[in-house]
Formats: C-alpha cells, structure tokens, sequence
C-alpha cells in the first residue's frame, strides 16, 4: 500500500488536463484494463447438489424406499420423506450461502466521474479503466486505486479499509484506495489498479471463498452418519442373509415367494439404524432458532450460526461503528494557564457551525452553538496539509482579533511557557485516547493572502485545549460485562492508535491494562500467540492482522467470535467461528458475516447466545433418542442376522414407534427453553447414554424372541407385537431419562406418549393398518417383565451418567480473560 511518497506517473500533467481520449480508452478497454469485477464463487450449484443429494447414505436410503415402492410396499416406505426433507434442507442452506456470496460487493458507488477529452463525464465503475482520470469530490466512492494528480483539500475516510476513524489527508503522488470515501476538499486522480488488481477486489476475492460455519452439532452428526454409512453395507448383508435362512434357506426363500417378506425385513433393519430424523430435527431446531432471533432483529444468514455464539469463549470485537458509533462528539474545555480571553465561546461557535469545518471541529455546534452575530472579516479555511483554521474579527466585538483552531503542535512552539504548558498538558490529553485541538488567540488581524500561502499569525497564545472522543454506543458496556460474566475473553482489534481504543475500552469499564501497538506485532507464531495471551487491547490492526490474530486464536484452541462493520474486518469474520456484522456494515462485511443485528444493537448478542444454548442442551438430549435407535437396529440386526431369526419388525411398525418414543416428543423437546450453559463433547455424552440404552433396548427384544421361540405356538404378529410392545416400553423409559428433570410440560409428553402407545395397541384400525396383534397371556406377561427390568437399568444408567459428566467437567470456565 503506497502512501504519500509515491511517484506522480510521467505525463500526469497532460493527464490531469484534458484526461485520456476515446480512442485511449477503447484501446485500454479492448486490453482487457477495464474495472470489471469477476464474480464466480468456489462453489456451484452442480456442486451443492452433489455434496447433499449423491451421498453414499442418501443412495442406500433411496435404493431402499425404491426398492419398497416397486415391491408395491408402499405403507413401509414412509422413512423417504424424511431423507427428500434432509437432502432438500442441505441443499437451500449452502444455495442461500452461495448467493450470498454471489452479491458481495465492497464497491457500492452507483457512478464514477472522470476527465476524459477534457470534459467531465459520469460512467459505470465497470467502464473506468487504467490510467483514467479520476474527479474526486466530496462524498464520492473511490472505485478504483489511483494516484493524486491534484489536491485541495482532499480528505478521505478509509475507516471501512483500514478500521482508522480519522479522515486521512492526501496529497499529490499519495495513494488513495478503492473503497474509500471522499469527505472533504476535491481533486483529481490518475488510476494505478483496476478490476481484480484494485484493493477491494482483492478482499472481495478472499471473502468470497466459499465455506459453512463450525458446527459442533452438525459435524457431530455428520461423523456419526459416516460411520453408518459403512458400517451398513455390512450389516445389511448379514441381515438379508440371516433373513432368507429363517424363511427355509436361499433356494427356499426365493422358490415359495418368502424371500419377498425377508427382504422387506431387511430394509427395515437398515433403516432402523439410520437416525434421520435427527439430521431433520437439527435443520428444524436451527430454523426455529432462527425465526425467534428475526424477531428480536438478529438475521441469521446461515442456520447452524445459531448455535455457534453459545460455543464462544473469544469475542474479538472492531472498535469503530461496533462498541462506537462511528462518530466524535465533544469531551471537555481545558484551560492551559488560567487564563481565557474575551469571546472564546463566540469562536468557538463559529467553528462549530462554518459549513466547511472538518467532521472534529463540527462536533462544537452542539456545546457551543453559533448566536449568529458577529462574521468573520477573514477566513482561512480548514486544510488536512495545514492542520488549522482560522477565522479574523474586526474590532468592535466580543472576539476582536484572529481565532486559531487545529493541531496543538502547529499553532505553538515550545520555546515560550505558555506554548510549553500548552504542548504538555495536549500530550498528557493524547495519551490517554482523546483526541485534542488547540483554540490560539492573538489580537492582530489575519493576514490577508491566498489560502494556499496562508501562514498562521504572529503572536499567537494558546487559549484553551479541547478534547474529542468518540461516542460510545449505549448498550455495549453492560453487553460486556455479560460475556465478562459468562467467561468470554474480549479482544478489541481496532486500524486506530491503542492509547485511542484504550481509552474506549476503560470507558466501557474493561479492565485492559495497555493496548499493544499491532504494528508491532509478531509474525512468528510463538510470539503472536504471546502477544494475544497478554493484552487484550490492539491498535493499528491491518485486515489481515485481524485475519491472522483470529486464526491465531482458534490454532491455540479457542472458539472465536468477530463482530465488525467495515470491510476491514471482513477476512476476520469470515475465518471466525462466528461472523457478526452491525445494521450499518459494508455490503462485503454484511455478505460474509453469519449474524446481522439489524437494528445496530450490541446488546441483542446475550439473546443469540441463550437461543444457541437452547439448540445445543435440547439437540444433545433428542440426539440420545435418535442415536440409541440407532445402537439397537445395529445390535438386533447382527444378533437376528447371526441367529438367523426373521427380523422382528416390519418398517411401519418402526416408524410407528419411531414417531411415538423419538419423533413427536424429539420435536416437542428440541423447541423447549433450557439455560444450561454450554459444555464440550456434545457427541461423547450423547453416545455415552445412547449406545448403553440401545444395547439394554435390544437385549430386552431380544429376551423376549427366545421366550417366544422356546414356548412356541405364537403366530408372527402376535410375536411381532411382543417386539414392538417391548420396544416402546423401554424406549419411552429412554424418554424419560432424557427428559430429566421432569417439568410438568415434560412429563405431559412423556404421558402423551403413552397414551399413543396404548391407542396403537387397541384402535382396531391402527392394528390392522400396522398388522399388530395382542399378544397371548404369557407371552405379554414376560413382555412387560423385560420391559420393566430394562427401563430400570436405563433409569440407573442415566443417573450414573449425570454424574460422571458433572463431576468430570467440574465449573465452567472461559479460556482467557480481559
């Protein structure tokens, strides 16, 4: 990034004249050295599909529901709809992601102006093109990097960029960036970089790369889906074979037609160990999350980012427009001897409302507003290069003589006392992040000149200091201090000076000791981590120092959070675990970022985190349900397949208790308020009570068969009803354990539940449809006799578990501190 002492380009003088010509500018556009943007993401449409439709598990669940529907088995095929929802769900989030992506633009200037032939002309900023002249004024976007030709004034805000508030001044041969915004003076520019080469596009390249959020619940599950993907294959064919030796062998099976209620057998033990209805539950438990974060005014542009902020233990957070809002207002009046010359405040208004003051000197109409008497005889007006103003009042009146406001060390020298005391006490000032200007006072008249050979008066004598500071939004000290509470370090990466972003963040009441000046700052990754260990404070941060710091942050095992609003924070949101960009962020940031609040305000980030707590506590408890299902097909499957028994279920009777014992009470529970705080190993817990009940489910079933078969004399419906009886029994006692402790809205869905059990067993209508038949005395007797035996052991399961886990985890604590 060239600065000030950048070269003019030969012929800049010819250039700034009359511009290029036609015939220069099709030339240039025919090369190819126009402004044109390339817009292709990493990831198409094609390539969505694929990664969600062609899975190795979708191709084994739709084979299965084919295979049923051409069997004419119709009434055993209703898992597919589950399958079309997920698939269908994966698909809309990545696409929704995608154009997202697609409509990043960190450039929004609706034209460009530009000196061509002589004249100036208003074009598209796709058809500026190299070495063109551009006219710059107040209020334009720079669209493309060049290099100044002319300057008066010229004043740009490059806060989106660079994350610096102050307006930065610019003089012929510096460098002004494309993204950044004229705020004072005019001038003309000749571009340097266009297109894919100019600074914007290059961060708009690298924001565009494609990727979802972290996700420690979906990925869970993702894991848990791979692994029985390939545990399937197997067991199927142990199944299928199990299956056509119970029907008399191969040859047997296929010659009576047996083969046909052998095979549906089979299909239901491998969709019984799919848990489907969990990867449904999440989308739905994220959706939901979503729709109630709409309503406080928080956007969430991707599901799963609903429960990353619950997950959180780094918030790194932009300064200006984040914890401020982007603005300076007026700290306080500091005299430097005592002593205040007639007519102080009267100037001082008269700064405060001139239309050309600067956006600092500004921040004065409202302390001091203008009595609209008294005008200037002479003016000199504000210039970035100068550092000062000046304003000179003909005797009589209250300010007789020549006002100075400006830069402290332009207007004194500190040869006298005055000007010492002055210099000292506005370095005092600086230091601790205020920004400071000097109003100088002499009684002689302005010297009358052209504002370009303006030099300041003789005899100038410091009047008062005043002091600036940015304003703080109103909700981020307490918004703070409840991520303080919860155990989540804050880091405050800002492009300003730290002693500036210090004193913002003392002003919030973090305790941060002294910022760390980022250009400073360590590239070797040992000193970098140090660095971030030890100060929680940081100025000066380029864009990809942000980058790197949050990457830094995630290597030494944190999970990382960025709220920002410029386009200098845009790579650093999208490496975060969590992005989260305010109402008033560039387009870039706002395309990148996995939250929006909406409405600007920082305190709704409390309710993403309570709303991510509520998806992962109950996406963590109904998983328990889905993943024990899961355990017991895989056991009773080997152990049928093995035993060569037929398979004790037909698929619509596992769907009915699918939906009876999992489904309709996973979805009551997914959506239930639960505070619990956040604790690692979603997945571990989660099997550690899973695989036990699923184990305990199928040895009960299983207990049950032998008795059958040992007996003897039972039809297969009244055994199959057996199963299923004993199925729902022990996995409702699941249920119950999981739905621990048992409010009164949860033990209404557990006894609903039941309810639906017992209607199940006795609606003529329903045991027809799901060809279920009561069984004889003895053999429901020692049905419900393993049913009882197996939900007590689930029941001393489950407590032994709640202890373990929470005598294991001990108190939760966040992994840094501010």
């Amino acid at each position: 990034m060239s600065a000030a002492g950048a070269s003019v380009p030969p012929g800049s003088g010819a250039r700034a004249g009359t511009g290029l010509s036609a015939a220069e500018v099709r030339e240039r556009t025919l090369a190819g050295l126009n402004n044109g943007i390339p817009d292709a993401t990493s990831r198409s449409l094609w390539q969505i599909l694929r990664a969600n439709v062609l899975t190795l598990l979708n191709g084994i669940v739709g084979g299965c529901f084919l295979l049923l529907l051409l069997l004419g088995q119709w009434r055993d095929a209703l898992f597919g709809f589950a399958a079309v929802s997920n698939a269908i769900i994966g698909v809309v989030q990545e696409y929704r992601a995608k154009q997202l992506l697609d409509r990043l633009a960190i450039l929004d200037a609706p034209r460009a102006r530009v000196l061509r032939d002589g004249q100036i002309q208003e074009i598209a900023p796709s058809d500026l093109v190299m070495d063109d002249v551009a006219v710059l004024q107040a209020g334009d976007q720079v669209v493309a990097d060049a290099v100044i030709l002319e300057d008066d004034g010229l004043e740009l805000d490059e806060s989106l960029l660079t994350g610096e508030s102050d307006a930065v001044g610019k003089r012929v041969g510096a460098t002004v960036l494309s993204g950044s915004t004229v705020t004072a003076g005019h001038g003309l520019a000749q571009v340097a970089a266009v297109g894919a080469g100019s600074y914007a596009s290059r961060l708009t390249a690298e924001a565009k790369r494609f990727s979802l959020v972290h996700s420690e619940i979906r990925n869970g599950v993702a894991r848990v889906l791979r692994w029985i993907s390939w545990a399937l294959l197997p067991l199927v064919a142990i199944v299928v074979n199990g299956q056509m030796h119970s029907k008399g062998g191969w040859e047997a099976a296929i010659r009576s037609g047996a083969w046909l209620e052998a095979l549906v057998g089979a299909v239901g033990a491998a969709i019984a160990m799919i848990p489907l209805g969990l990867v449904l539950m999440t989308s739905v438990a994220f959706a939901v999350g979503g729709v109630r974060l709409a309503r406080q005014q928080v956007l969430v542009q991707e599901l799963a980012a609903v429960e990353g902020l619950a997950r959180v233990d780094v918030l790194c957070i932009d300064k200006t427009g984040t914890l401020t809002e982007g603005r300076m207002v007026f700290d306080a009046v500091h005299t430097v001897d005592g002593l205040l010359p007639q007519g102080w405040r009267t100037a001082l208004g008269w700064f405060g409302a001139d239309p050309r003051a600067n956006a600092t000197a500004r921040c004065l109409a409202t302390a001091f507003p203008a009595d609209g008497g008294q005008s200037p005889a002479a003016v000199v007006p504000f210039s970035s290069i100068r550092k000062w103003s000046a304003a000179g009042f003909s005797a009589p009146g209250p300010c007789a003589g020549t006002w100075v406001l400006g830069a402290p060390d332009m207007l004194v020298a500190g040869g006298s006392q005055s000007g010492a005391n002055a210099l000292l006490q506005a370095r005092r000032l600086a230091s601790e992040g205020r920004r400071t200007l000097l109003l100088a006072y002499t009684p002689d008249p302005l010297p009358d000149c052209a504002p370009e050979d303006q030099q300041l008066p003789d005899g100038l004598k410091a009047a008062v200091l005043l002091t600036f500071r940015e304003k703080v939004r109103p909700d981020a000290a307490q918004t703070l201090a409840f991520f303080r509470r919860q155990g989540v370090a804050v880091k405050i990466l800002s492009g300003d000076d730290h002693r500036t972003v210090t004193a913002v963040a003392q002003e919030l009441g973090l305790d941060v000791g002294a910022g760390y000046d980022a250009r400073l700052l360590p590239v070797a990754s040992p000193l970098l981590n140090g660095a971030l260990e030890n100060f929680s404070v940081f100025g000066r941060v380029t864009p990809a120092q942000k980058r790197d710091m949050v990457l830094a942050l995630q290597c030494m095992g944190h999970t990382v959070a960025m709220t920002g609003d410029g386009v200098n924070d845009a790579l650093a949101l999208k490496e975060a675990d969590i992005g989260i960009a305010m109402d008033t962020a560039a387009p870039a940031t706002k395309a990148v970022a996995r939250l929006v609040l909406l409405d600007g305000h920082f305190d709704r980030l409390p309710a993403v985190l309570a709303e991510g707590r509520q998806v992962i506590a109950n996406i963590e408890r109904v998983s328990v349900l889905f993943l024990s299902k899961t355990t017991y097909a895989a056991v009773l499957s080997v152990a049928f397949g093995a035993l060569m028994w037929s398979f004790p279920f037909l698929p619509r009777q596992l769907s009915v208790t699918d939906g009876l014992t999992i489904g309709m009470p996973a979805f009551i529970l997914a959506l239930m308020s639960n505070p619990r705080r956040y604790k690692p190993g979603f997945l571990k817990r989660s099997l550690a009570m899973a695989v036990p009940s699923g184990i305990v489910i199928a040895t009960a079933v299983l207990a049950v068969q032998a008795y059958a078969l040992a007996v003897g004399g039972f039809s297969t419906a009244a055994t199959r009803t057996a199963s299923v009886l004993v199925l729902t029994l022990v996995a409702l006692g699941v249920l119950a354990a999981v739905s621990r402790p048992l409010s009164r809205l949860r033990l209404a869905v557990v006894a609903a539940m039941c309810s639906g059990v017992v209607l199940l067993m006795t609606v003529p209508l329903l045991q027809e449809f799901f060809m279920l038949e009561w069984p004889p005395a003895g053999l429901a007797t020692a049905s419900f006799a393993a049913a009882a035996a197996a939900v007590l052991g689930i029941a001393v399961l489950g407590r032994a578990l709640a202890r373990r886990f929470s005598r294991d985890e001990g108190p939760q604590r966040g992994k840094g501190s501010t």
